[in-house]
């Protein structure tokens, strides 16, 4: 059975693009969504809502803003987001999921996606005395 070295290596893309890079780069401009959804449980239950809402939401931009005619340059989701306010619309809309799942008692017990503060500074003592060694 091979090695699975990280989270990302076991996601199983629920999406398609756009919508699972709109949701990431969301994600990578509010850096306090991770806070919020720091549990490996937290943050499945966020991509997949996240995913779903967005895609409602763009669903709901196209209905109601009219678009040019399709020329072949531009998907209709790239053309909506040449509005600023439709991507503050989406932002708010991942954001609003976020505070959601970190406010479920659901997810209350889980343990967060790696090491603690203490284990952090136990690893770089462990680190620093063996480096030294050497």
């Amino acid at each position: 059975m091979p090695e699975v070295t990280s989270l990302d290596e076991i996601w199983v893309p629920l999406v398609d693009e756009p919508i699972g890079s709109i949701v990431a780069k969301i994600e990578e401009e509010d850096p306090e969504l991770r806070r919020l959804v720091h549990t490996p449980r937290r943050l499945l239950a966020f991509r997949t809502f996240a995913y779903i809402r967005v895609g409602l939401v763009l669903g709901q931009l196209l209905f109601d803003n009219d678009l040019p005619p399709y020329d072949g340059s531009e998907t209709w989701v790239d053309a909506l987001l040449h509005d600023p306010g439709h991507w503050d619309t989406l932002a708010q809309e991942v954001r609003r999921v976020a505070e959601e799942i970190a406010a479920d008692p659901t997810y209350a017990e889980e343990e967060p996606i790696g090491p603690d503060a203490e284990a952090r500074e136990r690893f770089r003592e462990f680190a620093k005395r063996q480096l030294g060694s050497s």
